[in-house]
């Protein structure tokens, strides 16, 4: 099978992509991508050696754009669809998966108006405005939050299935700042350190690029030993090494830490487009995995009352939710529809 993946914009979508890609070279099929100049595509991509060939876009969002910009934006759209039209040509593609965000636009309008089976994946629990729009159009829609999905779960790194574990008992806590950094989340973990510290907690902070020289200076000021990263590529071993984790709630890093085992107290981005990210966390809230706060609430007092809670029944809980090889059952899905 020859097959299309696109979009992405963020690395949720981009770790999406991959793990889709990774499947269907497993199963002895090609695969090409389509994404966009713009966001993050190039960085994971450009020199990927998963896919026979890459292609980056000139495309933008449109939703957050007004009057004229809103119109160069769906201008630049149009002439990239024309130009995906050829690649998908070119490359004889079965099959397209969309793994969403604006920059699979292009792709999937193009491989629509070719004939070609569109498939989607939803990573937020609030879906984006263009896989509402295209999801009617797509011969499986794929969603960890949509109880009408046929596939339960989201694609994520074998590695957090393989270090899962029910964690029953706090001695290490982990941070994630993200890459860039989230300041509310970096200042939470200074003003927690000195109770940590005094309960005998391990702290492992990954504190984004741009806030590692001050979040460093004030642990030093504190006397605090800490396992401070501005950037780590070992992500994966320092949750595993945790037992609770405090972290914003993009949909990548919640289904690698529900994966894990590990109980998870989220912070959402407050800006993410439609507030998902906090309609995420709210999954793993009502379901007793976990908690959640905004940013406006008093994060350091509902942080340490939660140390006395009980971990080992979420946990647990959290490692049932995990569903294993969801990228396999995806590209498995492609292959039974276009076999019929």
């Amino acid at each position: 099978m020859k097959l299309c993946i696109t979009g992405g914009g963020t690395g949720g979508h981009l770790m999406v992509a991959e793990a889709l890609a990774k499947s269907a070279i497993k199963n002895g099929d090609e695969v090409i991508f389509i994404g966009s100049q713009k966001g993050q595509d190039r960085k994971y991509f450009e020199n990927s050696s998963l896919f026979s060939a890459v292609y980056f876009l000139s495309t933008s969002g449109v939703v957050d754009k007004k009057g004229l910009k809103k119109l160069s934006s769906l201008f630049n759209i149009f002439k990239a669809f024309l130009r995906a039209r050829e690649i998908l040509k070119n490359h004889q593609v079965e099959a397209t998966y969309s793994v969403g965000g604006f920059s699979s636009a292009p792709a999937s309008f193009a491989s629509l108006s070719s004939s070609i089976p569109l498939f989607i994946h939803e990573q937020n629990a609030v879906t984006g405005r263009l896989n509402s729009l295209l999801k009617r159009f797509s011969k499986s829609f794929i969603s960890a939050y949509d109880k009408s999905s046929k596939i339960k779960g989201y694609p994520v790194n074998d590695i957090f299935f393989q270090t899962q574990r029910v964690r029953s008992e706090l001695k290490t806590i982990i941070f994630l700042g993200g890459s860039h950094g989230a300041k509310v989340i970096n200042d939470l973990a200074l003003s927690v350190a000195q109770d940590l510290k005094d309960r005998g907690i391990k702290i492992i902070h990954q504190v984004g690029e741009s806030d590692y020289e001050r979040v460093e200076k004030e642990y030093k000021k504190l006397g605090i030993d800490v396992e401070l990263y501005s950037f780590t590529k070992e992500l994966a071993s320092l949750i595993a090494q945790s037992d609770l984790a405090v972290s914003r709630a993009g949909a990548s890093t919640l289904w690698e830490l529900t994966s894990n085992g590990v109980p998870t107290f989220y912070i959402p981005y407050p800006y993410a487009a439609g507030d998902h990210q906090y309609h995420n966390a709210q999954f793993i809230v009502e379901n007793s995995l976990g908690w959640c706060y905004r940013e406006k609430e008093d994060l350091k007092i509902n942080l340490l009352n939660i140390l006395n809670e009980p971990l080992q029944e979420k946990s647990a809980s959290l490692i049932k939710y995990a569903t294993k090889d969801v990228a396999d059952k995806m590209i498995k899905d492609v292959k039974n529809y276009n076999q019929l």
